[in-house]
């Protein structure tokens, strides 16, 4: 019964804090802790260490980040909560501009990532697959600047969340994989690339993807300028 109250209170605090009640999401993950100590339940510890490394993401608290990713990582090692954990921490690390420590946190995400099965449910919330995780890496390396990673990621993004029939799955995700190709075309100097990528993001990610916004920030060095067409690009990026 702790048991599943505690992952009940993880989805809750989620939602919670994605309607924005942060507070009511900060009490419902401490209640979440809390039930998984009194279980002795480790995954479940990770995973509300893990969301509190997000709350830090979303709030540009980025040593926060690094900080629950390392008491989640204590409390749950070896469970499949430690790849989220190595891949929150190597945000962190990419938002703080730390090249190495970032590759540390991705290379052992993806150690442990190999070492686990395949996840029956990859829509499952708690669980991470390979996709998931190419999804966190990209966001890493358009931060670090490493446009061709991040290229490469985007794509690949975008093709494993697309399905035969052309519908698209995880519209976070495929927002912020054009958000990634957009910045990267705007760094190549592409900007009607990139405007069409931004326009495209910015009409899922209004309403269904506020991080998304964090990646416009990496627009502002590439739209910067007078003409009609940046001016447009700078507008699509940043209001």
């Amino acid at each position: 019964m702790l048991t599943l109250s505690g992952w009940l209170a993880l989805l809750i605090g989620c939602v919670e804090y994605d309607m924005g009640d942060r507070a009511a999401a900060e009490s419902t993950r401490r209640a979440a802790l809390s039930l998984a100590r009194e279980a002795y339940n480790p995954e479940i510890s990770g995973w509300a260490h893990e969301m509190r490394a997000w709350f830090a993401l979303t709030t540009g608290d980025y040593r926060g980040i690094l900080a629950a990713s390392q008491a989640g990582t204590d409390a749950s090692p070896k469970h499949g909560v430690a790849i989220q954990l190595a891949a929150q921490e190597a945000k962190g690390w990419a938002r703080l501009g730390d090249r190495r420590q970032t590759e540390v946190a991705l290379d052992r995400g993806r150690k442990l990532l190999e070492g686990m099965p395949y996840p029956e449910n990859v829509d499952h919330h708690f669980v991470v697959d390979p996709a998931k995780f190419d999804f966190y890496a990209m966001d890493c390396y358009r931060l670090l600047g490493e446009d061709r990673f991040a290229e490469n990621l985007a794509h690949e993004v975008i093709r494993a969340g697309t399905d035969f029939d052309g519908s698209e799955r995880s519209p976070m995700r495929m927002a912020e994989a054009r958000i990634t190709l957009g910045v990267v075309a705007a760094r190549q100097g592409d900007l009607d690339q990139a405007v069409n990528y931004g326009e495209w993001a910015l009409k899922v990610t209004a309403s269904l993807c506020p991080p998304c916004s964090w990646s416009a920030e990496n627009w502002r060095p590439s739209s910067t300028g007078t003409t009609p067409r940046r001016r447009q690009a700078r507008s699509t990026w940043i209001t």
